[in-house]
């Protein structure tokens, strides 16, 4: 049950880093001015991409390792939810950050403002995916 518990609790751990970024991180920031907020979601931003696409990927794995040791389908539909992070961080989320990213700090303002909104919008649906992959992974080994 190891791989499966620590599937677990990576995908937990995903979920809730997700979920504090658009609830307590986010929140916080958007009080900030526009150079303020730029200036902080910036490296923030850098560091939390880092973390969480670490813990998204290695979730998947022992999701998918969980598949082959205890052959319960969850595990597999668990890891899906973990890697499809993956695709919608690149496909949808990036561009947004790219965007962020090439704005110099002394053109910040209310555009820079409004797409750093955007971006934890889309960040949000990450947290959703991690959670489904959460559930799927506890309903496997309960």
């Amino acid at each position: 049950m190891l791989m499966g518990a620590l599937a677990i609790a990576l995908a937990g751990a995903f979920a809730g880093t997700a979920i504090y970024i658009n609830v307590a991180e986010q929140a916080a920031r958007l009080q900030l001015d526009h150079r303020a907020l730029l200036a902080e979601w910036k490296p923030s931003c850098k560091r939390g991409f880092a973390m969480q696409a670490s813990l998204a990927a290695i979730a998947c794995v022992f999701g998918v390792i969980a598949f082959f040791v205890y052959f319960d389908w969850q595990w597999l539909v668990g890891a899906m939810f973990m890697l499809l992070n993956w695709p919608y961080t690149m496909l949808i989320v990036m561009p947004t950050k790219h965007r962020l990213m090439a704005v110099p700090p002394e053109e910040a303002g209310i555009e820079s403002t409004q797409l750093i909104r955007w971006w934890g919008r889309l960040h949000a649906v990450r947290g959703v995916l991690g959670v489904a992959g959460a559930i799927f992974y506890l309903w496997a080994a309960a």
